[in-house]
Formats: structure tokens, C-alpha cells, sequence
């Protein structure tokens, strides 16, 4: 789509910019309904009283009482919007039907992620990925995906395979433009890197000095929306979270957290990978299947899989 000019894109919300883009009406009914949901989590974060459910979820983690109630907001819009035969959640053990059968999308979602970071007042989100068909199809089913980071301002960047944009929640609660077709840089100067240095394989070890090297300022702060937010809005840098020595398919879920962040930047004109593969080119085999992830922009992806294939150039095992 044509880009709408900076003298009049404050006054384009989130319905509109969506009719202008020519995305089909179902489509853009869920992504706003989505996103208004997104108000009422945000409303709920604010009254939270920072306490742990008193359970665990299916990954063993504490559950904090916000993710049970971010999710459950989350069904209850949801279920009852007319669009969405199903929907899977970071909270849920399956799949689960919430429309009467014959909707044509299947919802995804890390209802909050960065849940932990609550109580340090750090910035948090949530994760959509939107499905025509069953989730466990990778590339083929992805037809759009969002994320709403909730810190100083709530902000939300969407893609319906037409290019991210972010929009911002102003004071009258509506969703304007803020910035349209986000265009990642060929290389940024930020990197985000997860898991402990004493658990880096040798590769990725190598990689790290590299960019090391090369003046990047490391930006991170435990939370994936946000850090991925930083690359989005920076317009570029690499988030990494890798194979671990002691956790060979890394931390993050590939259903509900790297798919839809892989869609939404390569539609900035970034990438997304494991090490050697495209994020959006996995299947996935279960709902709780993790993988590494580097994503980010091209440079640097293209230089993390270079020096992840090292090893194997050289004709010697790789050190996972």
C-alpha cells in the first residue's frame, strides 16, 4: 500500500488504516477486536497486585495470576467474536474450540509475555499469531500477526502480510498510525543476547565477539516483546536467544512467541532463523516445541548463520 504522509497519518486509526490496505473484513474485524483486548489486559495490569496464582503452568514455571487472567480475557473475546474456530495459548495443554466449527481462523498467543518482569515495572507484551488453518502448519497457515507492548505508552504492531506497522493508543482509547511499513535497516547497532555466557556453544561464543567487535550496544531486558520491539522501532539489531550446551533447542516457544515474531519482521524486511533455518519454515511437531532464534535484520542474521555453519564448513562436528 502507499504510504499515508506524516501531515495526515495521526488521524488514521487502526480500522482504517486496515480498509485503506485492503485487507479482508473478517480479517480486520479479529486483528481490531485483538487489539482492543489488548485495552482490557493492559486495565488489568494496572489493578494487578503483582501475586502469584499459586500454581504452576504446563512449562513449570510460577504462573502469575496476570498470565491466567490475560488469557482467560483472552478466550472470553475471542470466543465469542463469530471469527475464530480455535485457540492455543502459552497457558493452555491443547488446543482448544471456542467457536461453533465452521470460522475460518485459529488464533495463537502469549497472552503476557515478559509476565515476571511485573513487579520491576519493566515493560511486558502479548503475542497474536492469526491462522487460516491448523497451527501446526508453520509459513503455510500464518496469515497475519501482532504484538502490544504495554509500557510508558501501549503501542501495537500488526501485519496482514502487507507490510508492520505500529500504531499507538492515545488518550480517546483509539489505535493511530504511528509508523507505517517499518523498513529495518541492512544492519543495525543494538543486540539482545539470552541465556548464560558459560552455556554459549563455541559458534555462537564467536559470533557475540564479533559483534563485540564491531561497536554493538548491547539492549536487554528479559522481556521478548520489548526487546524485539526495541529492533522494530531502533530499525535494526539482532535479538538472540541460542542452543544452549546444556539446552540444545533453546528457551522460546516456536508456536507462540518466534512464528509470530519471524512474520512480523520479515515483513520489516528482516529475518528470522534457528541457526541454519527460517523460523517460518519449521513445522512444528507439539505446541510447547521451543527453538533458537536469531531475528533481527539482515546483516546480522546472514552473519549469525555464517558463523553458526562454521563448524561444519570445516568439516568437524558441531558443538551442540
Amino acid at each position: 500500500m502507499d504510504n499515508i504522509s506524516d501531515a495526515t497519518k495521526h488521524f488514521v486509526d487502526l480500522r482504517r488504516h486496515m480498509w485503506i490496505a485492503g485487507i479482508e473484513v473478517d480479517l480486520r474485524r479479529l486483528i481490531w477486536q485483538i487489539a482492543v483486548t489488548g485495552k482490557y489486559i493492559s486495565a488489568k495490569i494496572h489493578e494487578s497486585n503483582r501475586k502469584l496464582a499459586g500454581f504452576k503452568n504446563i512449562y513449570d514455571e510460577d504462573q502469575l495470576a496476570l498470565d491466567k487472567s490475560s488469557d482467560q480475557i483472552l478466550q472470553s473475546q475471542l470466543r465469542f467474536s463469530g471469527f475464530v474456530r480455535e485457540y492455543a495459548s502459552e497457558e493452555l495443554d491443547s488446543v482448544i474450540q471456542i467457536g461453533k466449527g465452521d470460522e475460518k481462523y485459529y488464533v495463537t498467543a502469549d497472552p503476557l509475555d515478559g509476565s515476571s518482569l511485573v513487579d520491576t515495572n519493566l515493560s511486558i507484551g502479548t503475542i497474536i499469531g492469526i491462522h487460516k488453518g491448523p497451527v501446526l502448519s508453520g509459513r503455510n497457515s500464518l496469515v497475519a500477526a501482532m504484538y502490544i507492548t504495554y509500557g510508558p505508552l501501549i503501542t501495537m504492531v500488526y501485519s496482514a502480510g502487507k507490510g508492520s506497522h505500529e500504531f499507538v493508543l492515545n488518550r480517546e482509547g483509539e489505535y493511530v498510525l504511528s509508523s507505517e511499513n517499518i523498513t529495518l535497516h541492512e544492519r543495525g547497532t543494538i543486540y539482545s543476547l539470552g541465556g548464560l555466557r558459560n552455556e554459549w556453544t563455541d559458534d555462537h561464543r564467536r559470533y557475540v565477539e564479533y559483534l563485540e567487535a564491531e561497536g554493538y550496544k548491547l539492549r536487554y531486558s528479559g522481556g521478548f516483546v520489548p526487546d524485539i520491539n526495541q529492533i522494530m522501532i531502533k530499525k535494526g539489531g539482532v535479538f538472540t536467544y541460542p542452543s544452549l550446551k546444556t539446552s540444545g533447542k533453546g528457551k522460546l516457544r516456536l508456536i507462540f512467541e518466534l512464528q509470530p515474531m519471524a512474520f512480523l519482521m520479515e515483513q520489516a524486511g528482516g529475518m528470522a532463523i534457528d541457526g541454519h533455518t527460517d523460523i517460518l519454515s519449521i513445522v512444528p511437531e507439539s505446541l510447547d516445541q521451543r527453538s533458537p532464534v536469531y531475528i533481527g535484520s539482515k546483516f546480522e542474521i546472514e552473519k549469525a548463520r555464517e558463523y553458526l555453519n562454521a563448524s561444519k564448513r570445516k568439516g568437524g562436528l558441531h558443538d551442540l
